[in-house]
């Protein structure tokens, strides 16, 4: 009995707990005895035989997440079986596919002989060998020569049969394999990235639920006592810090397309953290341009935060409407704000939070202007798409802080 199919063997059976380690080999019950680095018949994709420790600890941990397996594995210096290698193993060790081609059992290098004292090892025989009436007779000498009878051997039919139990070493998968590197570090390194990435958007949660509360209690304080709601008109923002108006919030972008954020792209920058030029949604639309867009920061698949109004025709709003502009993104040009019921940008931006988008590398005569406003500058890369999460989160941070302070004033 090779190795591989004693613990296949054991494995099926469920007695795994019976392979007992005794210095360096493994003992199976009283059946089998190996040495823990005997290489088994089993063939990694990398090219490598795996070692009896290697499969023995692998089936053993087989329940384990592949990082928890090499986190466990390499303290005890147990060479890992790799992802790919994973399944087919455990399938075939568990007795769910009876064969697999990455496994090779090799003839031991001695010339075969007539001589009855030869000893033929327990290789396997495949049925479809057995089947064949070429090699039949061989096989039977074979077995006839293990039960110590003398046969006479046909050694070109035996050869031929051992070269049809032959697999290669290398196919086109395994020669584009990169052999004696460790991307264990890699491994390590993204799982932490996912982590970090999981820990930020539970704390925008926690973050987005707090404000939303807040809003909310203010609101209800404010609006709680009915009748002296209906006495009182609605006050309009006259003064630095004034509250929100009754409804759902409003941010104004620009309408001209030479900016980076329109009302077309919005929803995509701030619900899902991608910038997509607004030439292109554009053309993926194919529809009448809207005169509103709702917007939630919607980071993590949970919950929902608050929801926001996007516009970009403020000459539509009513003098009402201006009580919940809570947020603009700017042009960067004075005439933007024509008509406006301020009398200048300082007191529009002393009562609405401005945002001026630019690409990284653009020049610093693009945001001449908006480097006098008291407006954040957002930058972003041209190329490097995995960077807009992070400006479209620090969007979020600096609006809800807006809005929880006017909610408070």
């Amino acid at each position: 009995m090779d190795p591989l199919s004693a613990l296949r063997d054991y494995t099926i059976r469920g007695e795994l707990d019976r392979i007992v380690r005794v210095n360096d080999e493994f003992r199976f019950g009283l059946e089998y005895s190996f040495p823990c680095s005997a290489e088994t018949a089993y063939r990694s994709k990398q090219g490598s035989l795996y070692t009896l420790e290697t499969l023995v600890f692998f089936v053993r941990n087989h329940q384990l997440k592949h990082i928890e397996y090499l986190q466990k594995a390499r303290p005890q210096g147990i060479p890992a079986v790799t992802l790919p290698d994973r399944k087919p193993l455990l399938e075939y060790l568990q007795g769910k596919v009876s064969s697999s081609d990455a496994i090779e059992f090799l003839v031991p290098p001695n010339n075969v002989n007539t001589n009855s004292s030869a000893k033929f090892p327990d290789l396997p025989l495949s049925s479809s060998l057995v089947a064949s009436d070429s090699l039949a007779p061989n096989l039977n000498a074979i077995n006839d020569a293990r039960a110590g009878k003398p046969q006479d051997v046909d050694l070109p039919s035996v050869m031929t049969m051992i070269r049809a139990m032959e697999r290669p070493l290398k196919d086109r998968e395994s020669l584009l394999e990169c052999k004696q590197r460790d991307f264990y570090s890699v491994l390590v390194a993204s799982t932490k990235r996912e982590e970090e990435r999981q820990r930020m958007d539970s704390q925008q949660r926690k973050d987005g639920l707090v404000a939303k509360s807040r809003l909310m209690g203010s609101e209800e304080t404010r609006y709680g006592d009915e009748s002296a709601y209906d006495a009182t008109p609605k006050p309009k923002m006259h003064l630095k810090g004034t509250k929100i108006g009754e409804g759902v919030p409003i941010i104004l972008v620009p309408s001209a397309f030479q900016t980076l954020l329109t009302i077309y792209n919005v929803k995509e920058f701030l619900e899902d953290g991608v910038f997509i030029p607004t030439d292109v949604r554009v053309k993926q639309m194919k529809g009448a341009k809207p005169d509103c867009v709702t917007v939630q920061k919607k980071f993590s698949r949970d919950r929902v935060v608050t929801a926001y109004e996007v516009r970009d025709k403020p000459s539509a709003l009513k003098p009402e409407d201006w009580d919940r502009v809570v947020a603009v993104f700017v042009l960067g040009k004075e005439w933007q704000f024509k008509d406006w019921p301020f009398k200048d940008h300082v007191e529009i931006f002393n009562k609405i939070i401005g945002f001026f988008m630019r690409f990284e590398d653009d020049s610093v005569e693009s945001a001449k202007n908006v480097k006098q406003w008291n407006v954040k500058i957002i930058s972003i890369s041209k190329n490097k798409r995995h960077q807009d999460r992070t400006a479209a989160l620090e969007v979020w941070d600096r609006l809800e802080e807006f809005v929880r302070s006017r909610s408070h004033s």
